[in-house]
């Protein structure tokens, strides 16, 4: 009984140290995403293990920068990677260690049309949302005043408004993030749309989904697109499309 208790006693403390370092898993996936590992072995689609080195060497090849770097640290963040689940470690001849991406890795690659789940890592990541994250504990205290306002000085929303750049990695997030769902369920034959001639997507973003959706159905001959002013501004023109910002009665026929 004693033994129990205390192995019961250990695994909480080791359970506690993983959480306390929890941190350390989006970190290694952000800096993986801003240095474009897995496109570097995603290069020419055959997802081969490389190195470290070799996968620095790509990531030299494409940035402006021929040399330097150090494979060791990068080697750290592949390992870190690998124990959940974003790559696959291969032991190599003497102990030379190589990475592939596995499933999960793959959906961080850059597809044909630009898209992939990178931009929703980093725009989760952003400075204004890390610095956030440690006032968690005042919105218990006092539920007046938001984290991200408490950080930043004013609420997300309004924030993302005056920042151009936010903005468009945020729609670059949404799209990436949507663009394989509603192919997945267009794909999948679901005839919800059929007979639909007027559709609102509530918080449409870009217009992608609405986009795929009167692609594959002519029958919505109509479709709204409803989001705030600085998003449906920056969404490409669709054919049969209105844009509806939530913040006025202004309508935008395309």
């Amino acid at each position: 009984m004693a033994d129990e208790t205390s192995d019961r006693r250990n695994q909480a403390r080791i359970k506690i140290l993983e959480l306390a370092n929890m941190i350390s898993v989006p970190m290694s996936l952000n800096a993986a995403v801003r240095l474009k590992v897995p496109d570097a072995i995603w290069a020419g689609g055959s997802n081969s293990p490389l190195s470290a080195s070799q996968i620095l060497a790509v990531i030299r090849s494409s940035s402006s920068s021929s040399s330097g770097g150090d494979p060791e640290n990068l080697q750290r963040i592949l390992r870190m990677l690998a124990s959940y689940g974003v790559f696959e470690e291969h032991l190599v001849g003497s102990g030379e260690r190589k990475y592939s991406l596995t499933d999960v890795g793959k959906t961080l690659v850059t597809d044909a049309n630009g898209l992939s789940y990178a931009d929703y890592v980093l725009q989760h990541h952003q400075d204004e949302l890390l610095k956030a994250w440690p006032l968690v504990h005042e919105a218990v205290l006092d539920p007046s005043v938001e984290p991200f306002a408490r950080a930043n000085g004013e609420p997300a929303y309004s924030y993302y408004g005056k920042k151009p750049e936010m903005n468009v990695l945020m729609l670059r997030a949404m799209s990436g993030l949507s663009v394989p769902f509603m192919r997945a369920v267009l794909d999948s034959g679901y005839d919800g749309f059929a007979g639909v001639e007027r559709l609102v997507d509530v918080g449409g973003s870009a217009g992608d989904c609405l986009r795929m959706i009167m692609g594959k159905h002519p029958n919505v001959t109509e479709g709204i697109n409803f989001d705030l002013p600085e998003v449906v501004a920056k969404a490409p023109s669709i054919p049969g499309e209105i844009l509806m910002s939530s913040r006025s009665d202004r309508h935008f026929p395309v």
